[in-house]
């Protein structure tokens, strides 16, 4: 872990050649704080562990630090929100527990949504606007059917819908969903059923169901799908649902037709992790975003996702995603030490790769 790029006092710090052991003590500092500062909690954690979008252009940065090695202890956390112009906006920071489960956040409209991936509810939702300021979700008993700018929410277990309009987080109507769902702009859900053999790619508009296809043997799905700019892909595992991921299953006509991804330039036998290092991401013109956390990554050469080209990026990322028409990457420490990493922090790519800028804050 090392300093971010997005706090000018690290960038000092990376430069003044502070030694770990100096790290080491002020980082143990802030996990014990019972009332960390954000400036503090942001320095010591290094680059943020994720980054979401706004409408408007404005990010929100989590981060979290805890002890190495350790599955109990102190641990410490913070969201700092970024202006288009890179000004901080706001930021909260607040002590923590190694144990507990890292907040997520999701980019909206008018700003950002935050929920807790372990709980089973809707109890953890709540909005923030660009400003800083906590709005609250108001919880539906009643499931909704889907409809354009809808978002669901996919770690609490079932999935949840949430409504941007008038904030609003409820079942989806027709849809129990215990795996990974998208939605794209028309307020399409897209998801899988693993409980039967084949599984199924389901695909649901306002709560009633439009098409159910069947995944091609031998492959199965662990539930990773991506919908966007008229496009619809899901991974094709090789080996059960714990398996291997080994192409794609891609459609771009709504379902009417789909065809399997093996080829185009990503060398599928080489991706020897499991689905949970897997990026999947569609962009808003279609194309579709391949990779593994931690290694390389592919985009599409255009919408019709036959071709990819592997990015180039100006440092080893250890995660990519995009946001918008943007992609992010974050470069991080990927082993326990408290020694700074080469050009650590936050760049962005608003030309699918081809250039990359770093993100910094201008106070």
């Amino acid at each position: 872990m090392s300093v971010t790029s997005l706090a000018l006092t690290g960038c000092a710090q990376s430069n003044s050649g502070v030694g770990s052991g100096d790290r080491e003590a002020a980082y143990k500092r802030v996990i014990k704080d019972p009332h960390p500062s954000p400036d503090a909690v942001i320095e010591a954690a290094g680059a943020p562990a994720g980054v979401a979008r706004a409408g408007d252009g404005s990010l929100l940065l989590s981060y979290k630090v805890r002890y190495f090695g350790d599955d109990e202890g102190p641990a410490a956390a913070a969201w700092r929100i970024v202006s288009p112009a890179g000004r901080t906006v706001a930021q909260q920071a607040w002590h923590a527990n190694v144990e507990d489960q890292p907040d997520q956040y999701i980019g909206v409209r008018d700003g950002f949504v935050r929920w807790h991936r372990s709980s089973r509810g809707a109890e953890s939702v709540y909005a923030l606007d660009v400003r800083g300021k906590r709005h609250k979700v108001t919880t539906s008993d009643r499931a909704l059917g889907t409809r354009p700018g809808d978002i669901v929410l996919n770690e609490p277990m079932p999935a949840l819908l949430y409504r941007p309009a008038n904030r609003t987080v409820a079942a989806p109507a027709g849809a129990s969903i215990f795996g990974d769902s998208a939605m794209d702009e028309r307020g399409t859900l897209w998801f899988i059923v693993q409980s039967q053999k084949p599984n199924l790619v389901v695909q649901q508009r306002d709560g009633r169901t439009l098409t159910s296809t069947p995944i091609p043997q031998p492959y199965s799905s662990g539930g990773a799908v991506t919908a966007a700019g008229g496009t619809t892909a899901l991974a094709l595992l090789r080996g059960g649902p714990n398996g291997t991921v080994r192409g794609l299953m891609v459609t771009a006509d709504d379902g009417a037709h789909w065809r399997n991804l093996t080829g185009g330039g990503i060398p599928w036998q080489d991706l020897k992790r499991d689905l949970v290092f897997l990026v999947l991401q569609a962009l808003p013109d279609g194309r579709l975003l391949v990779g593994e956390k931690g290694g390389r990554s592919w985009l599409a050469d255009d919408r019709s996702n036959r071709a990819f080209h592997q990015l180039k990026t100006p440092v080893p990322f250890t995660s990519l995603t995009v946001q918008g028409k943007t992609l992010y990457g974050i470069a991080d420490a990927t082993t326990e030490t408290y020694d700074l990493v080469k050009g650590e922090g936050l760049y962005a790519s608003d030309d699918g790769g081809r250039t990359w800028r770093r993100q910094g804050t201008r106070g």
